[in-house]
């Protein structure tokens, strides 16, 4: 296989790519990010077809990299060097295929029956890991605050495993206006709310959940119909927010399937 290979960080493609993946407004005002890895590369085609460009790395590629460049020879495909793709890649070390892709743009259900709302969250990692919960959850949408970081980095893309070709994601939403707005019950995560377990989560339920160090505003809390917390033993007072995001989504899972 033979690709256009680049080597200079004055190129016009490359500065384009680096803008992407490290400028949410970039990637807002193109519609566009960078993929890394085959994982993520196959679980996108799967859903949304083939990709805009393909980047890859100089020196030795894997066989599922390999096998991927021979299924997509008809992809517009350009190489780096190995500084250049590192600088591209979310990953210390890099997987060494990047693809460029069009945002997708998933409808929300007419009438949810499960939410998520997600005010300020700030660590990418810790998105892409709230969303991955959500999708396996069977949660139906998410809400994002404005000040959430992307959804669509190239860092909570991988936390997210590919969560994110299969949810309905609102950004830079009003989230008090979204608690209001959604027909069943919003749940405030807090520290002071009622006991998890003891609740009914059978109905329509949106869990809301706050920043990793400050939790959730006063405003939010107050559009909330009920606030609620995690039962815990020992001297721990909070759970980091992708793991309490995890513990109420799959104890809903478990309420809808144990009356199913």
């Amino acid at each position: 296989m033979t690709f256009k290979h680049i080597t200079s960080r004055d190129n016009s493609l490359f500065k384009q790519l680096k803008k992407l993946a490290d400028n949410a407004r970039e990637r807002r005002k193109n519609n566009e990010t960078l993929l890394d890895g085959a994982h993520l590369l196959t679980a996108y085609i799967e859903r949304f077809g083939m990709p805009k460009l393909l980047v890859v790395a100089e020196g030795e590629s894997t066989n599922e990299v390999v096998g991927l460049l021979q299924a997509l020879s008809d992809v517009p495909t350009v190489m780096f060097t190995t500084l250049m793709f590192a600088e591209l890649s979310p990953v210390a070390t890099p997987t060494g295929i990047l693809a460029l892709v069009d945002i997708p743009q998933l409808p929300l259900p007419e009438q949810p029956d499960f939410l998520l709302m997600l005010e300020d969250i700030q660590d990418p990692g810790n998105l892409g890991s709230m969303l991955r919960s959500a999708a396996a959850a069977g949660v139906e949408g998410v809400y994002l605050s404005l000040g959430c970081t992307d959804a669509w980095s190239p860092k909570a893309l991988r936390g997210g495993q590919g969560a994110q070709f299969v949810l309905p994601i609102v950004e830079r939403a009003d989230l008090v206006q979204a608690a209001q707005a959604f027909a069943g019950q919003t749940l405030a995560t807090t520290l002071v709310g009622e006991p998890l377990y003891g609740m009914d989560l059978q109905q329509p339920t949106a869990f809301v959940i706050g920043n990793e160090g400050a939790g959730l505003s006063e405003s939010l809390i107050a559009a909330a119909s009920r606030q609620v917390s995690i039962p815990m033993a020992g001297q721990v007072e909070s759970l980091n927010a992708a793991a309490a995001t995890a513990v109420c989504l799959f104890e809903r899972s478990r309420q809808k399937a144990a009356h199913s």
